[in-house]
């Protein structure tokens, strides 16, 4: 049922960019399917999202980086 839902809700180029970040990160590619389940459910997406709008999408949903700085003495 999911998968059906996410076939609405994505174009094809958007469905693959998802399935290519589940491989990486699964936890990534459930929070993003989940923000768009909750989206669509609650009335906010219309239209089949595309490739440059799921990125945008991507970008919000990611935790920043850490950085780690060695001073070696």
């Amino acid at each position: 049922m999911r998968q059906r839902v996410l076939m609405v809700l994505l174009d094809l180029n958007a469905r693959q960019r998802l399935s290519n970040i589940r491989m990486v990160k699964p936890e990534l590619a459930m929070a993003v399917e989940n923000y768009l389940i909750n989206a669509a459910s609650s009335g906010r997406l219309n239209r089949p999202l595309n490739d440059s709008e799921l990125k945008q999408i991507l970008l919000s949903l990611q935790q920043p980086k850490k950085d780690f700085k060695i001073d070696r003495r």
